[in-house]
C-alpha cells in the first residue's frame, strides 16, 4: 500500500475514533410501564356504556371540570389549579365506556388523568439609544416577558384518586335518573 494511502487511511481512522468519543450516550431511563392486573384504571359498572360515561361526564362537572369533549363512549374534562403565584397545574382526564356483557347492561369504565406542570419563565430586556453626534446612549429602560413553560406531565397513578372518583360515578349511577349521552 502507498505511503499517502496508509496516511489518508490512518487520518480517517483517528477521525472516526475522535468522532466516537465525542458522541454523547443518549440518557436511558429505566422501564416505566409495568402491565399488570391491578384494576386502578377500571371499574365494571352496572350500566349500560352510555349511561356510565353520562355519569362520569357529571361527576367531572360536579369537581368543576370543563367538558372538553363528551360522546356515549368517552368523556374528556380538564381542570386548572395555581398552587403557587408563578405555578400552573392543569388535569386532563378521560373517560372511556365500553360494554363488557352481550346484553350491553354492564359496562367497562376506563380512566386516566394527566397532569401537566407550567412555570413562568422571565425574560428581561434592555434598550440602548443611538444618537447620532453623541453616539449610543444606554438607558435603564427595562422590560421583561413572562412566559408559562411546560416543566413537567405526568400520569397520575394514585389508587385513592381513582377510587374517589369511581365512587362519584357510582353515586350518580344509582341515583336513577342519568340518561344515555348523546351519541
Amino acid at each position: 500500500m502507498p505511503w499517502r494511502s496508509r496516511c489518508c487511511l490512518m487520518a480517517c481512522c483517528g477521525l472516526l475514533v475522535l468522532l466516537a468519543g465525542c458522541a454523547a450516550p443518549l440518557k436511558q431511563y429505566p422501564l416505566q410501564e409495568q402491565f399488570g392486573s391491578t384494576a386502578t384504571y377500571s371499574r365494571l359498572f352496572d350500566a349500560p356504556a352510555a349511561k356510565t360515561c353520562e355519569a362520569a361526564r357529571r361527576a367531572l362537572l360536579s369537581q368543576g371540570y370543563i367538558i372538553n369533549r363528551a360522546a356515549a363512549d368517552l368523556v374528556e374534562g380538564q381542570k386548572s389549579f395555581q398552587p403557587e403565584p408563578e405555578a400552573h397545574v392543569q388535569m386532563a382526564i378521560r373517560v372511556v365506556c365500553a360494554p363488557e356483557s352481550i346484553d350491553g347492561q354492564v359496562s367497562l369504565g376506563f380512566v386516566t388523568a394527566l397532569q401537566d406542570s407550567y412555570t413562568i419563565k422571565k425574560s428581561n430586556n434592555s434598550a440602548s439609544l443611538g444618537v447620532g453626534a453623541i453616539g449610543s446612549v444606554s438607558l435603564p429602560f427595562s422590560s421583561s416577558n413572562d412566559a408559562m413553560v411546560k416543566v413537567g406531565s405526568q400520569t397520575i397513578t394514585s389508587d385513592v384518586f381513582y377510587e374517589r372518583f369511581f365512587d362519584l360515578v357510582k353515586r350518580y349511577l344509582l341515583q336513577g335518573d342519568v340518561p344515555d349521552a348523546p351519541s
